[in-house]
């Protein structure tokens, strides 16, 4: 079995699937095959149905809206006069008029589903603030393949899965910058394999964590789109502050309302096998500018794509989210009002968001953050990965090494283009520590992974090195080994946070692994999987450069074409 990366693991009962036919591996693998068998490929781009709908198209369509606030004073281009514009038509036609606009606004916030934003136990660990005081944002944009209702069964097919537990098929990290120059995607393949946390749904039943490996999809149906954010958290550790939800009809309507897209590929293509699976997608080779259904058909296509996988599959939504980026930005799809209420209405009767993005003028907003950042600083990735063999041959896992070190640009504000600004060092903070023999210390041994136990006497050996630095009053927690991928520190308050960083620096911690958590009550170092050996912290090098295996595309390349696999060419 390929070598998963060490992550956080809880005791629990087996995880418990709501789908129909059959649980775990078995039945999510009958019902896989039985979605692709009649309605295309299971893994939409799409979102949840009664959970909602949101995912890639929201952001596309508002993030990547038109450029918006220049500061500059200099005169503006057509171009720029555009943009803005039509970056606040929208508002003007729903402000604009009175009483009947303010209804309309209140109509438009009607129709957004919201949800909790995580159904976990884990408080997910504040953001660590750049010199400037500005923290990144991070949100997870999730497809559902739900059928539940006329218009997802008609897009969907699949007719045995009609009204069963809905899957999170396409899953996104988008990371903005805290300094909003840069954006990051991290695509998770549905077909990963990991552990998922314990979920507790908001009508009270409870989903314990899985004692075994779970396909990530399955995160969806272990109560909602917050089980599959405390399930990112579990595995990367990276903070989500919002996410997104859409499901097939979604899509479509959302890429009716924004209009065609330019997509490639480099032979002509049918995604249609002798036996029924597929997309249905067919377009002669080049580019072709695809909307609504085609649309679908193109960001849920595994067969045909490369070697028929889902990992295929995430290089053309990469393909397909750039160059809609490029497209409204040029500004010729948002100058008509009637397109802009379309688009409004679409977006927002298509979403289920967390219950941080319940209005509007806060999806607008967010739009506005995104705006700030330039075509040439976007950057797609799909999360390092290895196959599974035996019985989850097909299936992926993590790359140990190069999948914690995308994880861990990202949770420390790496940008995954290379061109990271000269850093400023982290700005000391307002409560010096205290003597260091006055600092209280709580160590406990995290090196365990999926594939090895803890690693004996690791959080002695490490409290003795901070004796040995002057911490008198360190401690061991022996009834705490959950595994942690990285080694951290975590302190529950402000005036705790000079003290942990001094924890940081005697032991050569970098201090972007010290974080604030509601989840202690002191300072508690984990001595985590990459700290498994005796001796000094190893600093990771060279780790300011983004992984080969994880595809990085940028938001300029309008070069990108997707690899047609021979078996599904005409």
């Amino acid at each position: 079995m390929g070598g998963p990366v060490g992550r956080s693991s809880m005791p629990g009962e087996e995880t418990r699937s709501r789908v129909r036919r059959g649980d775990r591996l078995g039945g999510e693998e009958a019902r896989d095959d039985g979605r692709d068998t009649e309605g295309g490929d299971a893994s939409a781009s799409g979102g949840s149905g009664e959970r909602g709908r949101r995912s890639e198209s929201h952001r596309r369509g508002a993030s990547a809206g038109g450029r918006g606030r220049s500061g500059r004073r200099a005169p503006k281009s057509g171009k720029r006069r555009v943009l803005r514009w039509s970056a606040s038509v929208l508002a003007v036609l729903i402000l604009g008029t009175g009483g009947a606009g303010y209804l309309y606004y209140e109509h438009l916030n009607g129709n957004i589903k919201k949800e909790d934003l995580t159904l976990g136990d884990k408080q997910m660990a504040d953001h660590k603030a750049n010199a400037a005081g500005q923290t990144p944002l991070n949100i997870l944009l999730i497809g559902s393949d739900a059928r539940d209702s006329k218009a997802n069964q008609k897009l969907g097919g699949a007719k045995e899965t009609f009204g069963g537990t809905p899957l999170a098929d396409v899953q996104m990290l988008l990371h903005l910058s805290a300094d909003r120059s840069n954006l990051s995607v991290i695509s998770m393949p549905r077909d990963t394999m990991l552990k998922m946390p314990k979920c507790t749904a908001p009508d009270g039943e409870v989903f314990p964590a899985s004692t075994r490996d779970v396909q990530t999809n399955q995160s969806l149906g272990r109560g909602g789109p917050g089980c599959t954010v405390a399930t990112w958290y579990e595995l990367t550790g990276i903070r989500i502050d919002h996410f997104m939800m859409i499901d097939f009809a979604g899509v479509v309507s959302m890429a009716d309302a924004i209009g065609g897209v330019p997509v490639c590929v480099d032979a002509n293509i049918h995604s249609r096998s002798a036996d029924g699976k597929g997309s249905g997608l067919k377009l002669e080779k080049g580019t072709t500018s695809v909307k609504g259904e085609q649309a679908l058909q193109w960001l849920r296509t595994r067969y045909g794509f490369e070697d028929n996988t889902d990992l295929g599959r995430a290089k053309a939504q990469h393909q397909y989210m750039n160059s809609m980026v490029r497209e409204l930005r040029k500004g010729t799809k948002l100058t008509d009002p009637a397109k802009l209420m379309n688009l409004a209405e679409a977006a927002t009767e298509a979403l289920t968001v967390d219950k941080g993005l319940d209005t509007v003028k806060k999806l607008y907003d967010l739009a506005e953050e995104f705006k700030k950042v330039p075509t040439k600083r976007i950057t797609m990735s799909t999360m390092p990965n290895v196959y599974g063999t035996g019985v989850n041959s097909g299936r992926v896992y993590p790359k140990a090494g190069d999948a914690e070190q995308l994880f861990r640009m990202v949770r420390d504000d790496v940008p995954l283009d290379g061109k990271a600004s000269k850093r400023k060092k982290p700005e000391e903070p307002k409560d010096p520590s205290a003597p260091v023999g006055e600092i209280a210390v709580s160590v406990r041994n995290g090196t365990a992974t999926d594939a090895l136990g803890p690693a004996s006497g690791r959080a002695g050996e490490v409290a003795d090195q901070l004796k040995d630095a002057g911490f008198g009053r360190t401690s061991i927690d022996s009834d705490n080994v959950t595994g942690a991928a990285r080694t951290g520190i975590l302190y529950p308050s402000a005036d705790l946070e000079g003290d942990a960083q001094a924890v940081a620096k005697a032991l050569g911690v970098p201090l972007a692994q010290v974080k604030r958590s509601t989840d202690v009550s002191g300072i508690s170092l984990a001595v985590g999987a990459d700290w498994r050996e005796d001796g000094a912290y190893p600093v990771s090098k060279g780790t300011e450069k983004t992984p080969e295996s994880a595809g990085a595309l940028n938001g300029e390349d309008d070069k990108a074409c997707m690899k047609v696999n021979p078996n599904y060419t005409w």
